[in-house]
């Protein structure tokens, strides 16, 4: 085995857990294999053998591709959840709803859209310190900032991922209601969605009148069905929400105006604009 060969196996050892980097930093299956592949060429055109400590030098790499591929987007003005990436110059695997969802999996669906409405850099301080233990140290030189502030940077990150402040108790007994109207959704169950849902509920569609009327909306549920099977609560806003994955990277808000314990009004948020200006936070 030569020495070309021996560096592609090393680098292949590495591989999962860039991937697992990338796509945390850029919540595309595709943009993270480029990204890796991008490591690879720089690796490839290194003189490898003064670099003493491998996993590191890639991690430190394949987070500097990610943040400029990130600070790209912005410049450009793109929407980081449902764009389409441009055709990379190599072949390289399409990237399907499949395939996104199993990635998107590994990770929870609403911490990925959290991680999506970070800052560049406070996203890639918080996964590779939160997630993969980065020390501040390496991070900082990354982010082109000191070490505290680098630890600033993911301590910002933190609290917006989870919430800043204990669950209050109102957040809980939205998290009840929603908890039960994505059940009733998921099951069908007519009956038990006309219990939750006040009589004169209004569902929208990016602030569009649908229809009215519990036992309407409930007959309507095509509307929400294919949202609440896949479905996962977060906080938007401060209020209870749920966040959905319809086609691979198309990602859709459910939102909740409640009346004590029933649900008054929702609306199903798709325009990406609306989605970006939402503070959005994990629950659990």
């Amino acid at each position: 085995m030569d020495e070309r060969d021996m560096l592609a196996r090393r680098f292949e050892e590495q591989r999962p857990r860039l991937t697992a980097v990338a796509y945390r930093m850029l919540g595309s299956a595709v943009e993270a294999e480029d990204a890796v592949q991008e490591a690879w060429l720089r690796l490839a055109r290194s003189d490898a053998d003064v670099v003493e400590n491998l996993a590191g030098w890639l991690t430190t790499v394949v987070g500097r591709v990610c943040l400029d591929m990130l600070r790209s987007r912005t410049s450009r003005r793109e929407a980081s959840l449902d764009e389409q990436p441009a055709e990379p110059a190599r072949t390289a695997p399409a990237e399907t709803p499949e395939s996104q969802a199993l990635l998107t999996d590994s990770i929870g669906l609403a911490l990925l859209v959290v991680l999506q409405t970070l800052d560049p850099a406070e996203r890639l301080a918080f996964v590779l310190h939160d997630m993969f233990a980065v020390p501040f140290e390496e991070i900082a030189p990354i982010v082109e900032r000191t070490p505290a502030a680098a630890r600033q940077l993911a301590s910002r990150a933190r609290r917006r991922v989870q919430g800043g402040t204990p669950q209050h108790p109102d957040v809980v007994r939205q998290r009840r209601i929603v908890d039960a109207f994505l059940s009733a959704a998921r099951q069908g169950d007519f009956d038990a969605l006309v219990s939750i849902l006040d009589p004169d509920v209004i569902i929208r569609s990016d602030g569009r009148f649908v229809r009215q009327g519990a036992a309407t909306v409930a007959r309507g549920a095509t509307v929400f069905g294919p949202m609440a099977a896949v479905g996962i609560p977060i906080l938007v806003d401060g209020r209870v929400g749920v966040v959905a994955s319809m086609h691979g990277r198309e990602y859709r808000i459910l939102l909740f105006r409640f009346a004590g314990d029933r649900v008054a009004e929702f609306e199903v948020v798709s325009d990406q604009n609306r989605i970006n200006a939402m503070e959005l936070s994990t629950l659990d």
